[in-house]
């Protein structure tokens, strides 16, 4: 068992394919398996000391919704939200600058309901300004999105940002970044739509090594990348900032372009068999049934056949998707993997998937800052990897709160 690890479909991996890694990977080895405590506070102390804290933020409700308003959803509102949230589009609020206009309306969301705020259309363009931005910024606890329909409009009008000249040489870096990680948004929702479509899949392996390039240029582009989801959880969001955070670490622990894409191609696909799973469970507004839950670990299963059915996609990328919900102790799925039958990329992308995941706000549960959500993973001492749960904290140790 040591020595080699085991391919995404548990052949062993020679070791002249396994990735070289940086010195620092390997920094807390002796830990490992003696000390897991102590490992827990060296890591916890870590997070401290990398990740910027604002005391002042309230702490974060761990609790979600009372049981008795799961029994007072309405079924067939949940089902028609979830009908009415696959026809609009999440954008970064950010994107939203004064002095800029737009030419498409812009919505927000607040629970289960979709509200234009940004009435325009194809002729009539709408100039922004701080008074009507304020809408968006003012109120956290919603979502800014846009038609479906009006996505070659919102491509149009990033694009019009970044010709604009008014930035410095390194706003318009971030801005190059911004536009990226917002084209991959809207490519990876594209793709859930027809999700066996090997065009759609190609245009977003160019999309990862668009990202790769961009981060192997400026480590700092990765906080640019990231989108802070406000109220809901969008699927391709969600792909976009674990695929950005996954090809960060790997940059951290020092692997070669190729390794870097391949992973980074996996991490954004690492969902794709939730297209297979209904939409009325993705989106509900409550606890899932112990049946529900059964059926969105199906979604690990269902991206292997998409995976199988695409020659272009590497296999080692594949580990990405089949085993991001494996964890050391033996106690995730699809598989019950342990230890180093979990390959490294299955390794990186669990780390990503479940910190985006704490970060992400849902209608049922707050989302955690920053450091919340590393001391949560740092304590799951026996399911994460300690060495690369190390080089992510000192990743993100410029992220602020």
């Amino acid at each position: 068992m040591h020595g080699r690890r085991l391919s995404s479909y548990g052949r062993r991996i020679p070791h002249h394919k396994e990735p070289r890694l940086q010195p620092f990977y390997f920094a807390v080895k002796k830990t490992r398996r003696k000390h897991q405590e102590k490992r827990s506070e060296v890591l916890i102390k870590m997070a401290t000391k990398y990740i910027e804290i604002n005391d002042d933020r309230p702490k974060p409700i761990i609790d979600k919704r009372p049981e008795d308003d799961y029994k007072n959803l309405d079924t067939k509102a949940i089902k028609e939200f979830s009908f009415n949230k696959s026809k609009y589009f999440q954008i970064d609020r950010n994107s939203l600058i004064p002095g800029s206009s737009v030419n498409f309306n812009i919505f927000i969301q607040k629970g289960m309901d979709f509200q234009a705020v940004i009435k325009a259309d194809k002729e009539s363009h709408v100039a922004l300004n701080e008074e009507l931005l304020n809408n968006f910024h003012s109120d956290a606890a919603c979502e800014v999105v846009i038609s479906e329909g009006d996505i070659h409009l919102y491509r149009s009008y990033l694009d019009s940002l970044l010709r604009s000249s008014k930035s410095s040489e390194k706003g318009q870096a971030h801005k190059k970044a911004f536009v990226i990680k917002e084209n991959s948004k809207m490519l990876m929702k594209d793709l859930l739509n027809d999700p066996r479509s090997g065009e759609k899949i190609k245009e977003v392996k160019n999309s990862v090594n668009t990202i790769t390039d961009s981060l192997l240029e400026n480590k700092d582009m990765i906080y640019t990348m990231l989108t802070l989801s406000k109220y809901d959880y969008y699927t391709y969001t969600h792909c976009v900032n674990v695929a950005v955070l996954s090809i960060g670490l790997a940059i951290a622990i020092g692997l070669n372009k190729e390794y870097i894409e391949n992973l980074g191609t996996g991490a954004m696909l690492h969902d794709i068999g939730k297209t297979a799973i209904s939409s009325e469970i993705l989106n509900k507004q409550g606890k899932l049934t112990e049946y529900e839950y059964k059926m969105i670990q199906e979604h690990v299963r269902e991206g292997e056949k998409i995976l199988k059915e695409n020659k272009e996609i590497p296999e080692e990328a594949h580990s990405a998707v089949l085993q991001h919900h494996e964890k050391l102790s033996g106690k995730g799925y699809p598989y019950g993997l342990k230890g180093e039958e979990i390959n490294l990329f299955g390794r990186v992308t669990g780390i990503s998937d479940c910190y985006d995941a704490l970060t992400t706000q849902r209608p049922y549960k707050h989302a955690f800052n920053p450091y919340e959500a590393l001391k949560i993973i740092s304590k799951e001492t026996e399911d994460y990897d300690a060495n690369l749960l190390t080089g992510f904290i000192k990743m993100l140790g410029k992220m602020k709160n």
